[in-house]
């Protein structure tokens, strides 16, 4: 079930910062689950199927490069923290939401340099 985690907290942070795929998804994928690049990014693009990655979805799907499953799970965490994270971040002030979101992707930079 770490995939519905990881497609709720790309839910909230897409709510938050209006970022979801390449920032989080894939990341999570590659660092958590231990995906290799392009099925991550295939991966992702099947939870953001519609209507943002449909003909990308499909030619990694063709290719062997998706995780249909992971994909379904990951859409369900999106869903229901895309709907929270619009509420944290309508409640946070501009300076706080660039400033945090500044340091996010820091962080994460951080750790896909340390990692790779």
């Amino acid at each position: 079930m770490l995939q519905l985690a990881i497609g709720g907290i790309a839910g909230i942070l897409s709510g938050v910062f209006g970022i979801g795929g390449g920032v989080v998804i894939v990341p999570a994928l590659i660092l958590m689950l231990r995906m290799p690049p392009q099925t991550a990014t295939g991966t992702s693009l099947a939870a953001l199927l519609l209507p943002v990655g449909l003909l990308g979805a499909w030619q990694y799907y063709k290719s062997g490069a998706v995780d249909v499953r992971a994909a379904a799970l990951v859409a369900v965490g999106l869903m229901a923290g895309a709907w929270l994270g619009a509420r944290i971040g309508l409640s946070l002030p501009p300076r706080v939401m660039e400033r945090a979101f500044a340091v996010f992707l820091v962080l994460v930079a951080a750790q896909m340099w340390w990692k790779a």
